[in-house]
C-alpha cells in the first residue's frame, strides 16, 4: 500500500540570529549550510525512512535546483514518478532563521497554478492508502477523467470513494468555513497549537465534537510541542506526554510527527499506538539539526523512546 504526499519541497537556507529584528530594525545573522527540505517533502522522507512505500508529488520548475531536490527525494527512498513541471514558476526556497530555540520560516511565493494530475497519477491515487497533504495544495489539484474535469474538493471526494484516506496537515494556518468541503470526510486533521486556535478561537479539544461530526472527520490531532500531542474521535480523547529534551532545532518536528503518524496508520496501528510513536519520533528529531533530522528506522525510534522513559539512576 503506497502513501502519497502532495505538497512542497524546497531548499532550506539556514541562518542563526541572537534576536528577531523589529520593524525598521536591523540585525546580524550567521549562515549555516543549506539543506533539502519543504514541509510535506520532509514528512515523505520520514515515512520512507520508516519503511513505508512513498510517492511524492509537487509542482516545480525545470532548473538545476529542482533536479537537485528531486534527486534528493529519490536518494531518500521517496518515489517521484508523478512529479509535475512548469518552467515558469519560481525557484522553491525557504529561509529559516533559528532564534532562541525557535524558528522563523520565510517561503518564496510559488503562485496558485493548477496542479494537473496525469492519468497515471490519478489511477495510482485511486487505490487504497493514505494521502498526506495541505489545503494550499488541495485547492490546486485538477485531473481530466472520462466524465470531464474533476478538481479540488470534488477530486478529493473521488479519491476517498476509491479508498484513499486523506490526512491534512494544517500546521499554523488552521482552517475556515470555506475550507470545509476539502476537510469533510478526512481520516485525520492535524493542527499545531497556533493552527488550532486560529481555526476555533480557543484551545479546548473537548469543544469540537459537533464540528467533527458535522464534517465526518474521523480524528483531529493537535500537537503540543514539548507537551506531546492529543487526539479526539467522537467522545474519545487521547493524550500522550512529550519528552524533556535539549532542543537543537525544531525545524521539521511537525513534519516528522505527520510522516510518522501516516506510517503508523498504514501499518495498521491504533491511533493510540501511532500517537505515542509519533510523539517520540518528533521529540527525538528536535535534538538533531536539520529539517529531516526525524528520518530514522523504527527500531531507532523505539530504542530512543525506551531509553528516554527509563528511570535515571541518581
Amino acid at each position: 500500500m503506497t502513501s502519497f504526499f502532495i505538497g512542497d519541497v524546497a531548499l532550506d537556507e539556514y541562518y542563526t540570529a541572537d534576536r528577531w529584528p523589529g520593524r525598521a530594525d536591523k540585525g546580524m545573522v550567521m549562515e549555516l549550510p543549506s539543506e533539502a527540505g519543504g514541509s510535506i517533502a520532509n514528512a515523505a522522507v520520514v515515512n520512507a525512512g520508516l519503511g513505508g512505500q512513498t510517492q511524492f508529488i509537487s509542482l516545480l520548475n525545470d532548473s538545476p535546483l529542482s533536479q537537485r531536490l528531486i534527486a534528493d527525494l529519490k536518494k531518500n527512498g521517496v518515489g517521484v514518478d508523478h512529479m509535475l513541471i512548469d518552467p515558469a514558476i519560481p525557484e522553491s526556497r525557504n529561509f529559516i532563521f533559528l532564534v532562541d530555540g525557535e524558528h522563523v520560516v520565510l517561503t518564496v511565493e510559488m503562485g496558485e497554478q493548477p496542479m494537473w494530475l496525469d492519468p497515471a497519477a490519478l489511477d495510482a491515487l485511486r487505490q487504497p492508502g493514505f494521502l498526506y497533504t495541505t489545503l494550499y495544495r488541495a485547492r490546486r489539484l485538477h485531473a481530466r477523467t472520462d466524465q470531464g474535469v474533476v478538481k479540488q474538493a470534488d477530486l478529493l471526494a473521488d479519491l476517498r470513494q476509491n479508498g484513499r484516506r486523506v490526512i491534512f496537515d494544517l500546521d499554523v494556518g488552521g482552517c475556515t468555513p470555506q475550507d470545509m468541503p476539502y476537510l469533510t470526510g478526512a481520516a485525520v486533521v492535524i493542527f499545531n497549537q497556533v493552527g488550532f486556535r486560529a481555526a476555533f478561537g480557543h484551545d479546548e479539544i473537548t469543544f469540537i465534537g459537533d464540528w467533527m461530526q458535522t464534517h465526518d472527520i474521523d480524528w483531529v490531532v493537535r500537537t503540543l510541542a514539548a507537551d506531546g500531542a492529543e487526539a479526539r474521535n467522537g467522545d474519545t480523547i487521547l493524550r500522550v506526554p512529550g519528552f524533556p529534551v535539549d532542543v537543537v532545532d525544531v525545524t521539521g518536528a511537525g513534519d516528522t510527527f505527520g510522516g510518522t503518524l501516516t506510517w503508523c496508520l498504514s501499518q495498521g496501528q491504533t491511533i493510540e499506538e501511532a500517537l505515542d510513536f509519533s510523539v517520540a519520533a518528533a521529540s527525538r528529531s528536535v535534538t538533531i539539526h536539520g529539517p529531516r533530522a526525524g528520518k530514522a528506522a523504527p527500531e531507532d525510534i523505539r530504542r530512543w523512546r525506551d531509553d528516554e522513559r527509563r528511570p535515571r539512576s541518581r
